[in-house]
This record gives structure tokens, C-alpha cells and sequence, in this order.
């Protein structure tokens, strides 16, 4: 394709071996290239973004120091856990202020909902006091730039067939670089810190530090909305699923009486640990919506499994969707949203072949695999898991039209991760009875 030869594998057993090759079939070089061509960098950013790409000469140079401090940052520990929590309270501060609003009930986008609450809450938490996303016009230019992603990444023509995602892009990399000169790094979470820092040491200015670091916001916020919204479209399409979920949250919250009203502390650990039925609703909904494409770079000739040659400067691609639909590995319902498929005790999966092995680990996509396994992926499912969880207690939740219709989704970029609706569905949240004046803590 366009003078380059490309390799695309939906079978899970070779994607664990293309996995343990992470050097002769990189992802770094990708990345590198994606990031030059979105985050619009200088020529002389260009290069340090290139330097040992590959990882040739260690973990040295800008491309193998940032995931090092991206795994620092998001792997548990006091920097990481600082961070989580201050999501968390966010999320449950901003589901709070629906309450608040007359009437009785509310009409509003679902995703323009899902969308304001991660925006807010997880730069908060990320950038911290001096969060530049605190400004609305930066969060709209923001969503401008996201929806010109794949004009800008093809790079035909941009300036005209992505101008407001450009302009976009521009408004939200100023704001971060007067973040950067104002020092808000500095009280900002340790993720924050540690991509500045990289940056710097490896001579980048502090404008294309900014740039880059658009970059980061993407990683941060873009996946984790449309899996936000369609896991609360999934709950409440389904009444007996609501019903169940509802049921199963309650066990993991304990209530007590204060000056301020009841008070309703959600055990975090225990969503993930003793709400099996929302948690597998959390990984369908990834498997049902997931369109992540696993891209590598073939760096040299590369006999693949003793039996694929692949040629040097190609490139490799693993496509969740079509791993995802395959009915030799999730059953003859493949098609379907089966919101128990990933209950332990749920068998078999393969229901066509009456098997009762589970799908191997190998064909769960949604985060992609090996060394480039996500590195947000747990702060994304706390987010993700604690907005259901409350949600689903706090609010009934209704379509205005009377039914709950699955949005088309034709108009979803290449380079999200999980499809996006094409138009928002109108919804009518009220209070649900006895949750009149709950105030929500994580316990």
C-alpha cells in the first residue's frame, strides 16, 4: 500500500510470537512517526523523537525514556495512587452536580455527559491546580482536533482539509506550554512531571514539549469516553443487566450518617474484586467496541513462526475488531454484546464447538499486548468502573425517544481505539428514590 508492503494477523498464537520480538518488530518507530505527524513537531523535535528509535543503544534517548516514565508513573505506587484517587474523587464530585440541577429530571447528550465528566476529571488529576483544561475553549479545541485525527495523520493537504483541527491543536499545545512556563508541572501529578522532564533532558523546547504532549492528552482521555459512555449504553439498554449490576455494586458500598447527609463509600478494590458481572461488562463492552489496531515496523528480514518471511521496512498490523468478531475463538455469538462472557464461571464461550476452553488471553485486544500492553489501562478501568458503579446507583436513566437504539457508528476515526457514536442520544436522568441527598466517597 502506497509503495509499502503490509502484513495484517488475526490469529492469536502468532500474535504472542510477534509480541516476543518487540525489537525486530517494533512499535516505537510507529509511535515516533505517529507523534511527529499529529502533534505537528519541529523538524528539530523530529530527530530526538527519532534518536534510537529502535532501542538499538538501551533504554537511552527520548522514545525509550518516556515509556520508562510512563510505567513508572502508571504502575502502583504512591505517585500512581495520589493520582487514581484524585480521579476518582473528581468523577465522584462531577456526577454530583446532575443532583443538584431542577428539575427533577435531565435531559442531556449521553456522550456530551461522559465526555465534559473524563475531560475534567482526569486532566484534573494528571495536571493538577493549574490544569489547562480547565478552560473550556482549550477542552473544545481539544474535541476539534480529535475529529480531524485522521486528515491530519494521512497528511493530505491538512491545512485545508483539517484547518479547525489544526487551529485546535494549536490552541490546546499554547495553553500546555504556558502551563510548562508557569511551572505547573511542578504541582501536577507524577506522570506530568515525568514526560516534562524527558522531554527536557533530551533537548526539546518547551514549545515542542507542549506539542508532544498533546499527545499525551489523547492517550489519557480519547479511549477511555467512548468506553465510558458505551458501557452505561450497554447497563441500561438492559434492564435485568441494570438490575443485577445494581445489586452487585451495593455489596462493595457501606453507608453512614454525617452532618452533611448519608454518605455512600464505594470500596474501589472491591468493584474489581467482587463485582464480577460489571467488570464483564467493562470487557465486553471493550471486545464488542474495540477497533485498536496493533502496528509494528518491521526493522530487518524476519522469518516469523519458521514459516512467514517478513520483509524489512514493512509493516505489521494486529486488528482487534477482526480478532474480537471471531467466532472460532468467542463462540457463534461473536456478534453479539453477551454482558457475562467474561463471569469466571460463565462456560462455555465456545458455545459453537462445545468446547468449555476459554478465548486465549492472546485474543482480548482492547489493550493491545506485550511490551506496548497499556500503561493507563488500570487508571482507565478505575475510571471507567467507578463512573458505572455510581452512576448506576445514583440515577435512572431513560432515552428521550422511549428506546434505547444502537447509534451508528460509520464516522469513527481510524485512530480511535474504540468506536464512536455518530450522533449523540438524547437521555432524561432523575434521582432515584432514596438517593435524594447520598453523598458518594471512595473508600
Amino acid at each position: 500500500m502506497l509503495g509499502q508492503k503490509m502484513y495484517i494477523i488475526t490469529k492469536p498464537d502468532l500474535i504472542q510470537v510477534t509480541q516476543k520480538q518487540h525489537k525486530v518488530l517494533a512499535y516505537p518507530p510507529v509511535e515516533a512517526d505517529f507523534a511527529s505527524k499529529v502533534c505537528g513537531v519541529s523538524q528539530a523535535a523530529k530527530a530526538i523523537v527519532n534518536h534510537n528509535v529502535s532501542g538499538a543503544e538501551g533504554e537511552t534517548g527520548f522514545s525509550m525514556e518516556s515509556h520508562v516514565a510512563m510505567r513508572s508513573a502508571l504502575s502502583p505506587g504512591k505517585g500512581f495512587d495520589d493520582m487514581n484517587r484524585k480521579m476518582i474523587q473528581n468523577i465522584l464530585l462531577s456526577l454530583g452536580t446532575l443532583q443538584q440541577l431542577p428539575p427533577q429530571s435531565v435531559r442531556t447528550g449521553l456522550m456530551d455527559f461522559v465526555r465534559s465528566r473524563v475531560t475534567s476529571s482526569t486532566t484534573d488529576a494528571v495536571y493538577g491546580p493549574q490544569n489547562p483544561f480547565r478552560d473550556h475553549a482549550v477542552v473544545d479545541a481539544f474535541w476539534h482536533f480529535q475529529q480531524n485525527f485522521t486528515s491530519i495523520l494521512i497528511g493530505v493537504l491538512p491545512s485545508i482539509t483539517a484547518r479547525k483541527g489544526i487551529a485546535g491543536r494549536t490552541l490546546v499545545a499554547k495553553a500546555i506550554e504556558q502551563y510548562y512556563r508557569n511551572k505547573g508541572h511542578e504541582s501536577g501529578s507524577i506522570l506530568a512531571r515525568n514526560r516534562y522532564d524527558v522531554s527536557l533532558k533530551n533537548g526539546l523546547s518547551i514549545e515542542d514539549a507542549a506539542r508532544l504532549e498533546v499527545g499525551g492528552v489523547i492517550a489519557i482521555i480519547v479511549n477511555t469516553v467512548p468506553a465510558a459512555f458505551w458501557t452505561l449504553f450497554f447497563i441500561y439498554a438492559t434492564p435485568d443487566l441494570l438490575d443485577d449490576i445494581r445489586r452487585e455494586v451495593q455489596t462493595v458500598v457501606t453507608l453512614r450518617h454525617s452532618e452533611r447527609g448519608p454518605i455512600h463509600s464505594v470500596d474501589i478494590k472491591g468493584l474489581k474484586q467482587h463485582c464480577p458481572l460489571l467488570s464483564s461488562t467493562f470487557q465486553e463492552t471493550l471486545r464488542h467496541r474495540a477497533t485498536a489496531v496493533s502496528v509494528r515496523k518491521v526493522m530487518e528480514d524476519t522469518i516469523l513462526d519458521d514459516q512467514w518471511l517478513l520483509k524489512k521496512d514493512s509493516i505489521l498490523q494486529m486488528p482487534s475488531r477482526i480478532i474480537h468478531k471471531d467466532q472460532s475463538l468467542w463462540g457463534s455469538n461473536a456478534d453479539d454484546f453477551d454482558a457475562r462472557r467474561f463471569v469466571k464461571d460463565q462456560k462455555p464461550l465456545k458455545s459453537g464447538s462445545g468446547s468449555k476452553t476459554r478465548a486465549p488471553a492472546a485474543a482480548f485486544r482492547a489493550f493491545g499486548g506485550g511490551t506496548t500492553l497499556c500503561p493507563g489501562r488500570h487508571f482507565a478501568t478505575d475510571e471507567v468502573l467507578v463512573m458505572a458503579a455510581v452512576f448506576v446507583l445514583r440515577y435512572d436513566m431513560a432515552p428521550t425517544t422511549g428506546v434505547w437504539s444502537m447509534p451508528s457508528t460509520n464516522q469513527s476515526g481510524i485512530v480511535n481505539g474504540l468506536l464512536e457514536p455518530d450522533n449523540d442520544i438524547e437521555v432524561e436522568v432523575s434521582v432515584r428514590k432514596g438517593y435524594e441527598e447520598a453523598i458518594f466517597a471512595c473508600g
